[in-house]
């Protein structure tokens, strides 16, 4: 008996479709992966953040946080990293900080994936690369990116409107996965909602007296190489930015508009006792003037698009041809936390944080931070 023709494209069609499916699944499966985060020596715990509230126990958004305990008694701050999943500068300065840090005075929470869930999927539309890879002087380490959202695999559907429900602020319905649309959080909300109320929890339970919030913006954003401060913090943010100053760090102090609700910097200091800060660092992979969204991109920030942007006034910052590269960008919001932390023991003692063995901007600059970093067989 012949086999019709029509058989054997129907059998090469489902073998082609096969192979395409599974060729996708590879990079799919990828950003599921967990990144090579090592706990360095000056972490003393490592905890859930369900531990400060069960609603989000064993869910997506269950993320680590690294705690780094003084001998000595002071205050606390928390560094968060990742709260944008494709903002790798502020993710890679806290892998950094817990890496290397170690606290003398007082406590250091560390949350370098904040919104965990978003690092497993790359927003749809914009051609990101789903990582990037630092090398180090012990073999290379690949790091997840990933969209600015909770992924909708985890919270689903979204609303057509998304309003804040604590302030009553209203955003497009995909941010009602934005974790900074969302505090300060609701124990029986949206996901994500369940989120930015875990992250407040923490912030009371643990009495955190400051919260430095790490992002990074598209260049043609005014707040880039900013920060965003409620009031309650200027004393201490001022004093740092003049410290930052004195390096030829730059940065500019924005207050937080009282009438912009939902976020970090304004919800965290009027739902608890901790002051809250946003510093925004220049990403090259997001906004319109950017060539391709490429890895090479985003660690190198060397693009001509964006060099002619620059030059023809475009953008918020100057965008030089040798770009703003990763490395960069990290040591400024390093360069920020540690300033902070001084700050914090100089107008507030009796909340001194005071951390060693962070390197410096200029450290950081001229090595690389694959200098810094630990290969995961090296963890305690």
């Amino acid at each position: 008996m012949k086999t019709r023709p029509d058989t054997w494209i129907s059998g090469a069609v489902i073998l082609a479709t096969a192979v395409v499916i599974a060729l996708a699944a590879v990079p799919f499966r990828a950003q599921f992966a967990p990144d090579p985060i090592v706990a360095g020596p000056g972490v003393t715990k490592v905890v859930k953040l369900s531990t400060y509230f069960e609603g989000i126990k064993g869910r997506a958004v269950d993320t680590d946080v690294y705690v780094l305990e003084g001998r000595e008694p002071g205050g606390s701050m928390l560094i968060l990293g990742g709260t944008h999943a494709p903002e790798p500068g502020g993710v890679m300065a806290a892998v950094l900080t817990l890496e290397t840090a170690r606290v003398r005075r007082g406590r250091l929470f560390v949350i370098p994936q904040t919104s965990l869930s978003a690092f497993t999927a790359t927003p749809s539309g914009l051609g990101f690369p789903g990582g990037f890879t630092v090398q180090t002087p012990n073999g290379p380490l690949h790091f997840r990116i990933g969209g600015k959202n909770t992924n909708a695999v985890h919270q689903w559907p979204d609303p057509d409107e998304y309003v804040n429900a604590n302030m009553g602020a209203r955003w497009s319905g995909e941010q009602a996965r934005d974790i900074n649309r969302a505090y300060p959080g609701r124990p029986n909300g949206y996901l994500t909602e369940r989120l930015a109320f875990a992250m407040m929890e923490l912030i009371r339970k643990e009495r955190i007296t400051l919260v430095l919030d790490m992002h990074e913006a598209p260049p043609d954003r005014p707040l880039i190489n900013a920060m965003a401060v409620h009031p309650k913090g200027i004393d201490v943010a001022t004093i740092a930015l003049l410290n930052l100053e004195l390096q030829d760090i730059k940065v500019r102090l924005e207050i937080s508009p009282a009438q912009f609700r939902g976020l970090s910097h304004r919800e965290i200091p009027e739902y608890s006792q901790a002051v809250a800060m946003l510093h925004e660092t220049n990403s090259p992979l997001h906004g319109a003037l950017r060539g391709r969204a490429t890895e090479e991109l985003l660690v190198t920030a060397r693009d001509p698009f964006l060099v002619h942007a620059s030059r023809s006034g475009w953008t918020g910052t100057n965008h030089p041809p040798e770009g703003v590269p990763l490395n960069v960008r990290v040591a400024r919001q390093v360069a920020m936390l540690v300033e902070l932390s001084r700050a914090l023991t100089e107008a507030r003692p009796q909340y001194a944080v005071v951390l060693e063995g962070v390197p410096s901007y200029q450290e950081i600059t001229a090595r690389g931070i694959g200098s810094f970093l630990l290969m995961p067989e090296t963890s305690r």
